[in-house]
């Protein structure tokens, strides 16, 4: 495992390169080096680099090759007139602390790449010839970008397509520009997270949107804040996706805009939208789509959100639909539900249990000294598995064909773990490993969560993670898919 430095100031390619009084001076002298695997290549902070760097070698699992920087003072900058970072097939890669700015291409791109994380990285001014945008990843497996800041640039924030596995926690985008720029554009993708982020399409110069997924696959968009552009969330044909705990406001300019908008170029199935503040734009909710299309929106929840100031309804379903818009709060001059009579008439979406108030402030104060005041952890189970408050138990009853994790309204909001026959989750239990630690259901249906404490956020307030499962009774052939989220209270359980 070695360490290569690179100083354009003070360094020169004919050094050995494993000193910082020895340094290289170009990246160029980097690529001609095979990196092995726990090897990193670490910029001196204040240098300047005219040239795309190419990632060509891979670390491992365990010893992935990093790229960071060393010396006090300004980030390292890498300028160039294609690509800032560009890589193809390399895996285990760790980018981190540095700077891109000035590209004729994109920031960083990675094409069939796989397990790398993006972190502390700055990205302004990036796709000036090619529209490129920030951060591209295709046709890749286990991507995270975590803790960076995109502005000013031409394209796409974030471009992602293809990706089996993605995690996008805590970035800043402002300002992507262009006619087909999102701060977010993910395309046929799949297990994605997108969390904490503070997404700004204000000023940008871009007729779209903030976040753009097209036909994801088990996905979670949770705890942002989305203001800006055209729409806020654009989810139009996709399979379990929660969106939830965000604040959108902002999106104006048409006549369409929407916060959250689904059903309009495929089919859409199993989606949860909760816990959202939409204000600030023309309608909130939009479950729509072409004439003549014969697209299914099956499953939609639309429940416990807050809508104020907005200019057409929170809720808008003209096209065939079956969900529900419960328990949400709307302020005194916003419409509720622009709903088609002919759905009206099926009664495949339920309305129920929304109330309006004359000022929601009151309402969000209220709800966050609700959670303020959550149930403490208890003792030797230190950490509570929750799912959205709710608690867990068996359900011995008959078995039952529908989602195994269910909200059965009739006994007080519990969530009910669904049999199949005899067996709940199959012979032997299941086991799933999350960033946290593991969560297990035996064969009686009882939940445990395992906690590596050494994997924990340095901070207060509380993390979460999402398991995605499936099953199969392996008697009747049943089968059966399910999201069970776990949230981890951090204050006061580390000593």
């Amino acid at each position: 495992m070695t360490v290569y430095y690179v100083n354009s100031a003070t360094g020169s390619d004919h050094n050995g390169g494993t000193g910082q009084n020895s340094a290289f001076a170009t990246l160029s002298k980097v690529e001609s080096l095979k990196l092995k695997p726990g090897d990193s290549v670490l910029l001196a902070k204040g240098s300047v680099f005219n040239e795309q760097f190419d990632i060509k070698y891979s670390g491992s699992d365990s010893a992935p090759i990093k790229i960071g920087s060393y010396g006090t003072g300004a980030a390292p900058v890498i300028h160039s007139s294609g690509d800032g970072i560009h890589s193809l097939y390399a895996s285990n890669i760790v980018i981190e602390n540095l700077k891109i700015s000035n590209t004729g291409g994109a920031g960083i791109y990675g094409g069939s790449v796989t397990n790398w994380t993006v972190r502390d990285v700055e990205i302004a001014k990036t796709g000036l010839s090619e529209n490129a945008g920030a951060v591209t990843f295709r046709s890749s497996k286990n991507v995270t970008v975590e803790d960076s800041k995109i502005s000013g640039v031409k394209g796409d924030g974030f471009w992602i397509e293809k990706v089996a596995g993605i995690k996008l926690l805590n970035n800043t985008v402002t300002s992507a520009s262009g006619s087909t720029a999102d701060a977010v554009q993910m395309n046929d993708s799949s297990n994605i997270l997108i969390r904490g982020n503070h997404l700004d399409q204000t000023h940008a110069d871009s007729p779209k949107g903030v976040i753009a997924l097209v036909r994801p696959v088990n996905a979670v968009v949770e705890d942002n804040t989305l203001t800006g552009g055209g729409f806020g969330i654009s989810a139009q044909a996709g399979k379990n996706v929660a969106i939830r705990d965000n604040d959108i406001s902002g999106y104006h300019g048409y006549s369409w805009s929407f916060a959250v908008g689904l059903g309009d170029q495929g089919n859409t199935r199993d989606y949860d939208i909760s816990g959202n503040h939409i204000h600030d734009g023309a309608w909130g909710v939009a479950v729509s789509g072409p004439s003549g299309a014969s697209y299914t929106r099956t499953n939609i929840k639309v429940h416990d959100n807050v809508f104020d100031d907005l200019s057409q309804a929170a809720l808008k379903v003209d096209r065939p639909a079956s969900g529900s818009f419960t328990n949400n709060t709307i302020e005194t001059g916003t419409k509720a539900t622009a709903i088609s009579p002919s759905i009206v008439d099926a009664h495949t979406f339920t309305v129920s249990g929304n109330k309006t108030v004359a000022n929601v402030e009151t309402t969000l104060a209220a709800a966050d000294t609700k959670v303020a005041a959550a149930t403490e952890v208890s003792a030797d189970s230190a950490v509570v598995a929750v799912h959205d408050n709710l608690k867990i138990f068996t359900d011995n009853s008959e078995a039952h064909r529908g989602n195994l994790l269910d909200n059965d309204s009739s006994d007080n909001d519990t969530l009910v773990l669904r049999r199949f026959g005899d067996e709940t989750v199959g012979k032997h239990g299941l086991t799933l490993t999350g960033e946290y630690g593991d969560i297990h259901v035996d064969r009686e249906g009882n939940y445990a969560y395992t906690l590596d404490e050494t994997k924990l956020p340095d901070h207060s307030g509380h993390v979460s993670e999402s398991f995605s499962y499936g099953i199969n009774d392996g008697t009747s052939h049943h089968s059966d898919g399910d999201t069970l989220t776990v949230f981890i209270h951090l204050d006061g359980l580390l000593s």
